[in-house]
């Protein structure tokens, strides 16, 4: 067993200083990083337990009318909080369809965004290629076993997913990250968070060495009446996503005046359907309107041998997500 030394923050000052340590990562709830160092994918030296940090844990509105919703807040108490219910029900939803309760009742906010694939190559360090593991090794899932890979996005250096359902609905919700660093304190949107594998797929995320999540910020509510997050999976608890759409909407009677579409497990990031919501945008959501707009968001797809079925999966289910979000009950796929 490797030696770990252990330490516990007092504040975000002695959390940095602490982190400019080699071989140093963070711990907050802890449901994914122990997962991977028991399984020798993450071999930390150090570890700094942030759990107790002030300030972190909780949530509360911004001037402009948006929500601050602290690093360290519990999953399962972000889904369940009024405002969150309330004013921003598609994260609520992308919450609670993540995981178990038991999950939710110690994963974090900032844990959350920070979760790595559940790819089985990755996981599985009997397989000597993986480019996220040791970046230059090969990707075995390219010639192996890939049904649950990525079909939107990929390189020739990797087609894992991102796994969290949270951070698809803040991509809908042009969420952005606050994060503190050795250099000061910085923004980053959501759609520039989570990288794209591209010849690097072992970087998950455009988080600088050192930096510490402390928030994610809302903007103001738009889209509280029309929401919907849909997950399709192959059992219906503790499985991730196969597809997930966020769809979220302004409506103006039959009229779109605004919408926000965005895809988990088809992309090693949130994808957020941007061509879709152009062609969907000021027009009337008809049935025509709707699969033109969901053909579109997938002409780029690119799967492999086994997932094929996930680009017609992810067209149905965005026509799916959208008549939910609309209340169009009747209007499946």
């Amino acid at each position: 067993m490797d030696a770990i030394s252990y330490e516990r923050a007092g504040d975000i000052g002695s959390a940095l200083r602490a982190a400019q340590q080699p071989g140093t990562m963070f711990i907050g709830g802890g449901t994914n990083l122990l997962d991977l160092m028991k399984g020798g994918v993450e071999r930390p030296l150090r570890l700094v337990d942030i759990t107790h940090l002030r300030g972190l844990d909780t949530i509360g509105t911004l001037p402009d009318g948006g929500l601050r919703i602290g690093a360290l807040v519990r999953n399962s108490d972000a889904a369940n909080h009024a405002l969150v219910r309330a004013q921003y029900p598609l994260l609520s939803q992308a919450l609670l369809s993540g995981a178990s309760p038991q999950l939710r009742n110690m994963a974090t906010v900032g844990g959350n965004l920070m979760q790595r694939t559940r790819c089985g190559y990755f996981y599985d360090t009997a397989f000597t290629q993986c480019n996220k593991r040791q970046s230059g090794s090969g990707c075995a899932a390219l010639e192996g076993h890939n049904r649950t890979h990525a079909i939107l996005g990929t390189s020739s250096q990797c087609i894992a997913v991102n796994p969290s359902d949270m951070s698809v609905a803040l991509a809908a919700l042009d969420a952005v990250v606050r994060v503190s660093g050795p250099r000061g304190d910085r923004i980053i949107p959501i759609g520039e968070f989570h990288r794209l594998p591209a010849d690097r797929p072992d970087v998950d995320t455009t988080l600088q060495p050192g930096e510490l999540i402390t928030a994610v910020d809302l903007p103001p509510p738009l889209f509280a009446d029309h929401a919907h997050y849909l997950k399709v999976r192959d059992r219906a608890s503790y499985a991730f996503a196969l597809v997930s759409v966020a769809a979220a909407l302004q409506m103006d009677g039959h009229t779109v005046q605004s919408v926000r579409i965005a895809l988990g497990g088809v992309a090693h990031k949130p994808w957020r359907a941007s061509v879709a919501e152009q062609m969907l945008a000021g027009q009337p959501l008809t049935e025509t309107t709707l699969h033109d707009a969901a053909a579109a968001a997938l002409t780029d797809a690119r799967p492999q041998r086994d997932n094929r079925f996930k680009v017609v999966l992810a067209q149905r289910s965005i026509i799916r997500a959208v008549n939910q979000a609309a209340g169009r009950t009747g209007g499946v796929a």
